[in-house]
């Protein structure tokens, strides 16, 4: 029974100590600390944070006789009081968070995030892809820089073409170099504008809102997409240096 006793006692939030000392006092009625502590077999040294704490819950109380503390369990039914104390308590912390969390939710979307993904072959591509566009809009502006090699052109100019419809979804904005100037898709996809230029860029890139994806057309297709704002910040601003440069 007092097994069945100690374990509800916790359930409802008292640590094993006050259990044990409530229990004790259940037992015992009025008493001191001496037959307390030699009841629930708690040490004299917290013998006294427990009472006081039991006391602040309102499930223990004590009364002074010649100069001497004698410590008495309240009624069960003060238990839940304690718990339509603590019911109350909850609900007002809950108030409080309510009222915060917007601005925790404005600390996190501040926080630096970086991250880099590795994809493979051209359905890794599409992926890839897939992920650097998701959730843009025609507010959105993709940036690229795009190297165009006979080697892998027609690979990659079908491919370009086979998610046109994804590529659509904000406004794009390319430098590639002079070769790709003839190639039936720069002709075709007149939703891209793009200068042409003979000054060596640095790869093959799309650059959209915090994302960079960096693509390897040459033997296997290897695509790695970053997540990280300073660096989509600065391969923007090269792009705008680059763009202002070139002239079509």
């Amino acid at each position: 029974m007092v097994n069945n006793e100690m374990f509800n006692l916790l359930k409802i939030g008292l640590t094993e100590g006050e259990a044990k000392v409530y229990l004790a006092l259940s037992e015992l009625g009025s008493s001191t600390v001496g037959p307390i502590v030699k009841k629930s077999k708690v040490a004299y040294s917290n013998v006294y944070d427990i009472l006081n704490r039991l006391i602040d819950k309102g499930i223990v109380s004590f009364i002074i006789k010649n100069k001497t503390k004698y410590f008495q369990a309240a009624p069960p039914v003060n238990l839940v009081d304690f718990l339509d104390k603590k019911e109350k308590e909850i609900n007002k912390q809950k108030e409080s968070l309510k009222e915060i969390l917007p601005d925790l939710e404005k600390l996190q979307e501040l926080k630096i995030k970086q991250e880099a993904e590795i994809f493979l072959g051209k359905k890794g591509l599409r992926t890839a892809y897939e992920k650097l566009l998701k959730n843009t809009t025609k507010k959105d502006e993709l940036l690229f820089f795009y190297i165009h090699e006979e080697k892998y052109g027609e690979e990659s100019n079908f491919f370009y073409n086979s998610i046109t419809e994804l590529s659509q979804k904000a406004k794009n904005r390319g430098i590639c170099n002079k070769d790709y100037q003839k190639s039936w898709f720069a002709k075709k996809a007149g939703f891209l504008k793009m200068k042409f230029t003979k000054i060596p860029m640095p790869g093959n890139i799309d650059i959209i809102k915090d994302k960079v994806l960096i693509v390897s057309w040459r033997d296997t297709i290897f695509s790695i997409l970053i997540s990280s704002q300073s660096f989509a910040n600065n391969l923007r601003d090269y792009f705008e240096h680059m763009w202002n440069l070139t002239k079509n």
